[in-house]
C-alpha cells in the first residue's frame, strides 16, 4: 500500500466516484437549501487549492482549501470513500491540507459541515484537530442544518 496526497484538478477523469459519492451523501439527509459543497468545475478556480489521497494510485480520497482573504481559508469538500474509512485517511488528509495552508501563509482555516448525525464522525476529527465552534462565517448565515468551526494555524 503506497499512500500519497498531492494538489492535483478536480476536473480529473479518475476522480468521477469521489464526486458521486460526496455529492450522495451530502444529498442524503441534508435540505437542498442546505447543502454547501462547490460543484466540481467551481472547485478547479484559481484561489482553491483541491488535494486527492490515493493508494496505490486510486483515488480514495479529497479535499480542498478556498482562499477567503490574505490569511483567511475554508476546507471544502472532504470526503473519503466509505471502502476506505477507518484507516486514518480524514485526519492525514486534514494535517496535510493544514500544513499546506500555514506554508501559503493562512493564519486562520474555518468551515461547514453538517449539524445531522450523519456528520458526527466529521465533527469529531474537527474537534481532535484543534478546530471549534464559531458563528456563521464569510456569506454564510445561521442554519440549523449546518455547524460552523474554526481554528488559527
Amino acid at each position: 500500500m503506497t499512500l500519497t496526497i498531492a494538489i492535483e484538478s478536480p476536473l480529473g477523469p479518475d476522480l468521477d466516484l469521489l464526486f458521486q459519492r460526496h455529492a450522495a451523501d451530502m444529498q442524503a439527509d441534508t435540505p437542498p437549501e442546505s447543502i454547501h459543497m462547490l460543484p466540481r468545475d467551481l472547485l478547479a478556480l484559481p484561489g482553491i487549492t483541491f488535494f486527492v489521497t490515493r493508494d496505490d494510485g486510486v483515488a480514495v480520497a479529497m479535499g480542498a482549501v478556498k482562499q477567503l482573504g490574505e490569511s483567511e481559508g475554508e476546507l471544502k469538500s472532504m470526503h473519503v470513500l466509505a471502502e476506505h474509512r477507518g484507516r486514518g485517511l480524514s485526519r492525514m488528509l486534514l494535517r496535510h491540507m493544514l500544513g499546506n495552508a500555514r506554508s501559503a501563509g493562512l493564519q486562520r482555516l474555518s468551515l461547514e459541515t453538517g449539524a445531522q448525525a450523519s456528520f458526527a464522525a466529521a465533527r469529531g476529527l474537527y474537534a481532535r484537530e484543534g478546530f471549534s465552534e464559531c458563528p456563521p462565517f464569510g456569506s454564510y448565515r445561521t442554519d440549523p442544518n449546518s455547524v460552523f468551526m474554526t481554528m488559527s494555524i
